[in-house]
């Protein structure tokens, strides 16, 4: 932090002349920024001395390795899962369930949302039902919606859509509701129809906040498809996950883990570059 002293003039309480006042102007502190191949090269210092460690402790039965396996024996394992498994049946089976159901609950709570505007008794009468939805908890009826759609891919997408559906229709309401009204009375007055106004201006004004939602969706969409993974599925890596810990195949339980984390990141950026694409549509 930079401080700056600043003098200034004044007489004592004798008369004898100005004695001289520090003033202290504190600059705002500005920090230098580190480069990217640095900042990668800590991460991976800090990746790899967490993974030593973990060997180490593990070797030395700090912890124990029946329980918590080592990073050697998980490599091994992800080995044999990539090379000889059905790790490709098993990502793709949970990447398809994953996006098919952010698009759809996107998709249509955004239009549920919207729809809103078109009559405030249609959203006083429909709101409370999202709101109570809302409230319940949702993979507690994972293992209905199992029942209902069946042990397929139905099931999965349908508790992926019902995760993602309910936080889309009320981010498009609250777009709904910040439209400005001056420009809706611009519209009407020079002789707009509801829907050019609706299509024009509040479709437009809510894309925004729909963008916003869309990197949460994704990771609550992953979340619904490994939960009904979870309850009952012949594929997917919430299986495989679920397989390894009933048999106590500790070092699958985390091959699956770090499968599923790389799968969510890969989700998660190129949701984030869609996003700033969007983004940057609305922008123009």
């Amino acid at each position: 932090m930079t401080d700056a002293i600043v003098a200034s003039g004044s007489k004592d309480n004798a008369g004898r002349g100005p004695t001289r006042q520090r003033k202290i102007v504190r600059k705002l502190p500005v920090e230098k920024s580190w480069s990217t191949a640095l900042i990668v090269t800590i991460q991976v210092a800090i990746f790899a001395g967490l993974v030593a460690l973990w060997e180490i402790a593990a070797d030395f039965k700090v912890v124990d390795p029946f329980f918590w396996s080592k990073p050697t024996a998980i490599w091994d394992t992800l080995v044999i899962f990539l090379s000889q498994g059905g790790a490709a049946t098993d990502i793709y089976y949970t990447f398809r369930s994953t996006i098919l159901g952010f698009i759809l609950g996107t998709a249509s709570g955004a239009l549920l949302g919207m729809s809103f505007w078109w009559s405030r008794n249609y959203a006083r009468i429909i709101q409370p039902y999202i709101i109570c939805l809302e409230s319940i908890p949702k993979l507690a009826l994972a293992p209905l919606i199992v029942l209902v759609f069946g042990m397929g891919l139905s099931s999965k997408v349908a508790i992926a859509t019902a995760l993602t559906i309910v936080v889309s229709t009320l981010t498009a309401y609250a777009g709904v509701r910040a439209v400005d009204k001056d420009q809706e009375r611009l519209f009407y007055s020079i002789g707009a129809s509801r829907w050019q106004v609706f299509t024009k201006l509040v479709i437009p004004s809510c894309i925004p906040w729909i963008i916003s939602i869309l990197r949460v969706n994704i990771g609550l969409a992953l979340t619904g498809s490994i939960v009904g993974e979870f309850v009952s599925s012949e594929h997917g890596l919430g299986r495989t996950i679920l397989y390894a810990g009933s048999t106590y195949e500790i070092s699958l339980v985390w091959v699956a883990v770090l499968v599923l984390s790389a799968l969510s990141m890969v989700m998660y950026v190129t949701v984030g570059w869609l996003e700033k694409f969007l983004q940057k549509g609305v922008d123009h």
